[in-house]
């Protein structure tokens, strides 16, 4: 069998999904250890057995809804190739936003930034790769995460990130930083998307937050400014439709300047707000 008839097959296979080509290549090559150029330059290339029944197996996966970015153990993110796995959640395209945005504001050449449940590490080791001289604390409460993280950290040698485990702020030395940024949990616990599509295969402790999905988001409001310094900011992805009570909790915190901002589809998908250099 050729690359161009098992691409076809698989595709076939899989006509449900609006991604079943870019799927069927990306797996595809992370079995021959390929560039997707390789399989537009070498189509009628024969494979191997072992190949292909490696590929089968990698598919049959994805048919029952496994992520893609699981199968073969990666996932772009900004400009960085990063490790994942089942221990945390897939980096997606949307939180690039809060990336865009933290690059955007006023901040010192030598500004300190706290990234609170990491991940793979994405959104600390994307500004630490566009500012070195930004001090990048970034911290998860699940240790197999922060191992992750920090394979992904010592892939693109960013010495200025520093990781470690911590359940939110309980083990951050007491400190100050410039900008705290987080993409928390924030589902409600009985939202019916939990069981469908490729959030059935994420870590549930990455994803929930409480009845209304708020009570990690209500946290961050609460406490931020005891790790802020005087102006600094506060930074969080939420849900599209948490946008009204995200600004409500921002305010009482303390917070102004508050805005929330959309993604590319639209949809409010972020909130910022400045900690006032005096308090009221």
């Amino acid at each position: 069998m050729t690359i161009t008839q098992l691409l076809q097959a698989a595709v076939q296979a899989n006509r449900h999904s609006d991604t079943a080509w870019l799927d069927a290549e990306l797996l595809l090559c992370s079995v021959l250890g390929v560039a997707r150029s390789f399989l537009k330059t070498w189509p009628d290339r024969q494979l191997e057995e072992a190949d292909r029944q490696h590929f089968d197996t990698l598919l049959q996966r994805r048919l029952a809804g496994e992520p893609v970015a699981y199968l073969i153990g990666t996932q772009g993110f900004w400009t960085l190739e990063l490790e994942v796995s089942a221990a945390t959640l897939i980096p997606r395209p949307e939180t690039e936003l809060l990336v865009e945005t933290a690059l955007e504001l006023p901040l010192a050449a030598d500004a300190t930034v706290l990234d609170l449940g990491t991940g793979t590490g994405a959104i600390a080791l994307a500004l630490a790769s566009e500012r070195n001289l930004w001090r990048v604390t970034a911290v998860d409460l699940q240790p197999q995460a922060v191992e992750l993280a920090e394979r992904n950290r010592q892939r693109y040698q960013l010495d200025n990130v520093t990781l470690f485990t911590s359940s939110w702020f309980n083990d951050i030395p007491a400190q100050q930083f410039d900008l705290i940024v987080s993409n928390p949990p924030y589902i409600e616990r009985d939202d019916p998307h939990l069981s469908q599509g490729d959030v059935r295969f994420e870590p549930a402790s990455a994803l929930v937050s409480g009845s209304d999905g708020l009570n990690d988001l209500r946290l961050l409001c609460q406490r931020s400014g005891d790790f802020l310094k005087p102006g600094g900011w506060l930074m969080v992805e939420h849900g599209y439709q948490q946008g009204a009570a995200v600004r409500e909790l921002f305010a009482a915190g303390g917070f102004a300047g508050i805005e929330t901002r959309c993604d590319l589809n639209g949809l409010e998908r972020m909130t910022l707000g400045s900690y006032p250099e005096t308090k009221t």
